[in-house]
């Protein structure tokens, strides 16, 4: 989990991680420095010149970081599911679990998504937000094919609905700091699927 209420972490780099993934969600990716993350970890900063080849590759890692954490978060809300309503509900759940980690300053939104938009378009980063993102709406796209085996096409847009409505609610949870726009997009998502 990302959170400073979190067992710090034993080797320097797994506390240069936890700082980072701290300070990167709370203040920005631009506006946090090799000092503060040093400093907040409590190692010397050639420590994470030992670990890292340049805070490029920290930001590369952290963004590994949290597309790990929220498949993880999916893979036991997932296991948990039964159907491909509940598979697609879990995924809302998923993101609302992420949603409610006792973040230092208060959730502010994707932390993907925040890091995009402070990355180049061409960024290796930016890429791979964006292969999270499309993780998300194949998982959506193979649970609607499920639930709707014969109509392909009608599953395929349904499920860039499901997830338009996704990333619109984790924008206003972010902008207004709690989860419940996300319980109420996936109670939209539920009564949607209720009625096909």
């Amino acid at each position: 989990m990302i959170s400073s209420k979190s067992k710090a972490p034993k080797s320097a780099r797994d506390r240069l991680l936890q700082a980072t993934a701290v300070l990167f969600y709370n203040d920005g990716i631009a506006a946090t420095g090799i000092d503060a993350i040093t400093k907040h970890a409590g190692v010397a900063k050639q420590s994470l010149y030992n670990n890292f080849a340049s805070k490029s590759e920290l930001v590369e890692t952290y963004i590994e970081m949290r597309h790990a954490e929220w498949l993880g978060l999916h893979t036991a809300r997932d296991a948990a599911a039964v159907g491909p309503i509940e598979k697609i509900l879990a995924v809302f759940d998923a993101y609302d679990d992420h949603a409610s980690f006792a973040y230092v300053r208060g959730f502010r939104g994707c932390g993907l998504l925040n890091a995009a938009a402070e990355l180049s378009a061409g960024d290796a980063g930016r890429t791979a937000v964006r292969r999270h993102k499309e993780e998300v709406e194949a998982i959506l796209t193979r649970h609607l094919q499920e639930l709707l085996p014969a109509e392909t096409d009608r599953a395929d847009a349904l499920a860039a609905q499901v997830a338009f409505l996704l990333e619109g609610a984790m924008t206003r949870a972010g902008l207004e700091g709690d989860s419940s726009r996300l319980r109420q997009a996936r109670n939209m998502v539920r009564d949607m699927l209720n009625a096909l």
